[in-house]
């Protein structure tokens, strides 16, 4: 069997040194469309090293994303990259991350989910610096064609009620070149800038990278609900529902609660085609 998921998730956790600095973050801001306009005071904590916050989704990317790129190869892991889907994203910072660092990364299985026509698996980086842990992501890989071993199912995304009128929505667009840019931060996947490869995937164009999304996602919402306070985000979710092509523009509606905002994110040129669901903000 490909995927043998008791094995996998007793694997030994693979560790590894990781260090960024002001140059990594900024060029992940810019990648995330940040900078726009270039001498707004909003934007510049995103771009100036002399006042630069860190959107907690520069996690994702810190070390050059090499946790999830590991997770594949783990012992038990044995799968053709072309059924692979990145199904969803969790980042939980502990502290606001430091505009330099170094840490040391730990990556491992945390669960193999059994979802009849696919497998989910769940690859867990953890980060800890001197001063203590940093962040966890968990990014959530599905492997078409490898369900229906009998494992557990694993839990189920939001489904949140989203009927009522948002309580915020903000468009963002997404530059012909950002892709092109962000792959700058480590994903250097070829389905995000070569055309041929892409049409060979059955797009008939490089689409964005998700985690992109994600990011430019998050800082929508810190930048229209939290003040640009990205040091109040405790936590972010999403599953993604769909692609983003280079050129289009992002509809994001946000609903507020409690310590919580829930978002979704439309292509807004192809009829509100759904891009992120199950999207869930934590925050101070």
């Amino acid at each position: 069997m490909p995927i043998d998921a008791a094995k996998a998730v007793a694997a030994e956790p693979r560790t590894a040194e990781i260090s960024w600095d002001h140059k990594d973050v900024q060029l992940y801001h810019l990648g995330l469309g940040a900078g726009a306009p270039a001498t707004d005071p909003a934007e510049l904590r995103y771009t100036l090293e002399s006042r630069l916050h860190v959107l907690p989704s520069f996690a994702t990317v810190a070390g050059a994303g090499a946790g999830v790129v590991g997770g594949l190869s783990s012992p038990g892991i044995d799968v053709d990259l072309a059924a692979v889907l990145h199904g969803g994203q969790t980042v939980r910072v502990h502290r606001p991350i430091p505009a330099e660092g170094r840490a040391v990364q730990t990556s491992k299985v945390a669960a193999v989910y059994d979802k009849g026509k696919a497998a989910v698996l769940v690859l867990r980086t953890e980060a800890a610096d001197d001063e203590g842990p940093l962040w966890t992501n968990d990014a959530e890989i599905f492997v078409r064609g490898e369900g229906g071993f009998g494992g557990e199912r694993g839990p189920s995304g939001l489904h949140a009620d989203l009927a009522a009128v948002p309580n915020h929505t903000v468009e963002r667009p997404v530059r012909e070149n950002q892709a092109l840019l962000y792959r700058l931060s480590g994903d250097r996947n070829p389905l995000h800038a070569d055309p041929e490869f892409a049409r060979k995937a059955g797009f008939d164009r490089p689409i964005l990278h998700g985690l992109c999304t994600y990011g430019m996602t998050l800082k929508a919402v810190a930048d229209t609900l939290l003040g640009g306070e990205v040091a109040r985000i405790r936590s972010y979710r999403t599953r993604f529902a769909g692609v983003v092509f280079p050129g289009e523009t992002l509809r994001i509606r946000m609903w507020t609660g409690d310590g919580h905002i829930r978002v979704a994110v439309t292509a807004v040129e192809r009829d509100e085609a759904p891009v992120l669901a199950d999207t869930l903000v934590e925050h101070s």
